[in-house]
């Protein structure tokens, strides 16, 4: 595992100096790379105690300790003893983390036990106090409101999970977050230009076996994220299928898409669908997979003379929204802001401009230098 911290720290220009606020923003990418295995995180977090000179609290921001579909906490680590120690599981103590997989089970508790609205709260509470920020404690509280309703739970009982403050905090986080990303496009290699992408796409044989390639296209092509891929559906010029609307109702959304056929979009999307129900495809949906994230990363993708970030799921997503603008030919910029709501499927009553950290990419031309590019933007100063 030395190799992949080692590699991870010279590409994010990590060191022992940075504050462990920062630090925990690149956890979820690590942990992408260190996958589901105890041995190989063990392993990252020597490197980085004893090779880097981390501290021990820097090592765990970094690398924290959780497991897919555990609620993990910091076992206290012996002076002089490394970080050999064992993990335990545990939902009651301010270090833990909840997946998905914890909160489903404390909503099937909530319903066996009949807890009380009062019992409600304090779990929230807890929920809240084990999150890293106010935005991962909103989405634990979002998750466990969607299983409640998936139960019939009364309405009383869940909103005794809801928390003003918590989500003011959260909507704050997340405006400062995506002001500093406002100037900072996704670079992408020529081999996801939107040359590059529409000639595959007009290429594909649906009789043949699909790939993570097609499958990466796909979701360019349909501007969609891993979790919807399984149950999207396009017909009569309307999609349904959204992770969005998960648990709610499922409103149709105009098609709008980098493949102006419906047909073959549908066509296209079924044949990718069939891979991942016949088991040719793995699902990228699915939790704590690292399937689509580990083929974006391969080395070919990106020149040895270019040093730029490999894209991450997703940045499909935010690739579609900019290229089924483009394709559908704006006649000005408000059109092509339209066409991006389209595409990102957002609610045709908000007639704002598309959230920006969906539509911030460094467009150019499959063949141009890329770093003389400058961010694509779908709206100006006013």
């Amino acid at each position: 595992m030395s190799a992949i911290t080692t590699k991870f720290l010279t590409d994010h220009k990590l060191t022992n100096e940075i504050s462990l606020k920062e630090l925990s923003q690149y956890a979820p990418e690590i942990l992408e790379l260190l996958t589901d295995d105890k041995e190989k995180r063990r392993q990252a977090r020597n490197r980085l105690l004893n090779g880097y000179k981390f501290s021990k609290e820097q090592v765990f921001a970094l690398i924290p300790l959780q497991r897919v579909g555990r609620c993990k906490s910091q076992v206290p680590v012996p002076e002089g003893s490394g970080l050999e120690a064992e993990e335990v599981n545990t939902c009651q103590v301010s270090n833990s983390t909840c997946t998905e997989e914890t909160i489903k089970e404390t909503a099937q508790r909530i319903v066996r036990n009949k807890l009380s609205e009062r019992d409600v709260k304090a779990i929230s509470r807890t929920l809240i106090e084990t999150a890293s920020d106010s935005v991962v404690a909103l989405s634990h509280l979002s998750r466990l409101r969607r299983e409640l309703r998936t139960l019939n739970v009364p309405e009383t009982i869940i909103s005794a999970t809801f928390n003003p403050e918590v989500t003011r905090l959260s909507n704050k986080i997340q405006k400062e977050r995506s002001n500093q990303c406002e100037d900072e496009g996704i670079d992408f290699p020529d081999h996801f230009s939107l040359e590059s992408v529409t000639e595959r796409q007009n290429l594909y044989d649906v009789s043949n076996i699909s790939d993570k390639q097609a499958l990466a296209d796909v979701m360019i092509m349909l501007c969609i994220c891993p979790a919807e891929i399984k149950n999207l559906r396009i017909s009569n010029g309307d999609v349904t299928g959204y992770a969005k609307n998960r648990g709610q109702q499922d409103i149709p959304w105009m098609f709008r898409s980098l493949e102006k056929n419906e047909k073959r979009a549908r066509e296209l999307l079924t044949w990718i669908q069939k891979a991942i129900s016949s088991g040719q495809l793995r699902d990228p949906g699915k939790l704590g997979s690292t399937y689509l994230s580990t083929f974006l990363k391969k080395d070919e993708f990106i020149p040895e003379t270019e040093s730029r970030k490999p894209l991450l799921p997703s940045s499909l997503r935010k690739l579609g929204s900019v290229f089924a603008s483009i394709v559908h030919s704006p006649k000005n910029p408000s059109k092509a802001n339209t066409y991006a709501s389209e595409a990102l499927r957002h609610s045709p009553d908000n007639h704002s401009s598309p959230s920006k950290r969906y539509t911030i990419v460094n467009m150019w031309k499959r063949g141009e230098p890329y770093n003389q590019a400058e961010a694509f933007k779908l709206f100006d100063e006013n």
